[in-house]
């Protein structure tokens, strides 16, 4: 069976008190675009989310799995914290890796607990790392990781870091022929808060930097 696979560019950077994430919408299979509007961006608990690169059924699955498992975690413990959430995917992910049967993933996993903002990249081999102002992964990411290095700093606010966000995957976009998507996936996390940016707004932040591009030419 041929498996769907994301040629992806996944986000997040953290802000004062707020993480956001964001990732492109595209999905392929081999030369072939499956879809321009792919979820690549859930949320896995009131104040958490995961981002999926690689092969999307797998992913997918990851991000079911893991919502499933926090609520039953939140139950029973009565707080889900992001080490909590990360530890748990890295065992799962682990113990796919050992049976010979590893869930071809890249994941990021922001939010926000009492220890504030974070983010951790995940590998497939349950490879756990937590990441400093930001992260990144997928095939743009090479392109998005150059706006992010140059443009970031840690006094931005929640406007300017959607931004920066949306610069880095529209740089990916336009450079790396796996992302794509007709807009994208983009979330902002704080305290006690999960706002998902809607397509109006996103639509007419890149509007507005496609017109001031064109402006230079």
């Amino acid at each position: 069976m041929e498996k769907v696979k994301t040629g992806t560019t996944t986000l997040s950077l953290l802000g004062k008190d707020f993480v956001v994430i964001g990732a492109d919408q595209k999905s392929s299979m081999g030369y072939l675009i499956s879809s321009k509007n792919m979820k690549k961006v859930f949320q896995v608990s009131d104040t958490i989310a995961m981002t999926i690169a690689g092969t999307a059924a797998d992913g997918q699955a990851l991000a079911r799995l893991l919502s499933a498992e926090l609520k039953i975690y939140k139950m029973q413990e009565g707080e889900v914290t992001l080490r909590t959430a990360t530890m748990l995917l890295s065992t799962i992910l682990r113990s796919a890796y050992k049976s010979y049967a590893p869930e071809m993933v890249q994941l990021i996993v922001s939010g926000y607990d009492k220890r504030g903002p974070h983010t951790y990249s995940i590998d497939l081999a349950g490879g756990l790392e937590e990441s400093g102002d930001y992260t990144f992964t997928g095939s743009g990411s090479l392109v998005a990781v150059g706006v992010l290095e140059d443009n970031y700093n840690k006094n931005m606010t929640q406007d300017e870091s959607v931004d920066l966000i949306i610069r880095a995957l529209m740089a990916a976009r336009e450079r790396d022929m796996a992302s794509g998507g007709e807009l994208f996936n983009i979330a902002i996390i704080s305290k006690d808060k999960f706002e998902w940016l809607t397509e109006d707004v996103i639509r007419s932040i890149v509007s507005k930097k496609l017109a001031s591009k064109k402006q230079f030419k």
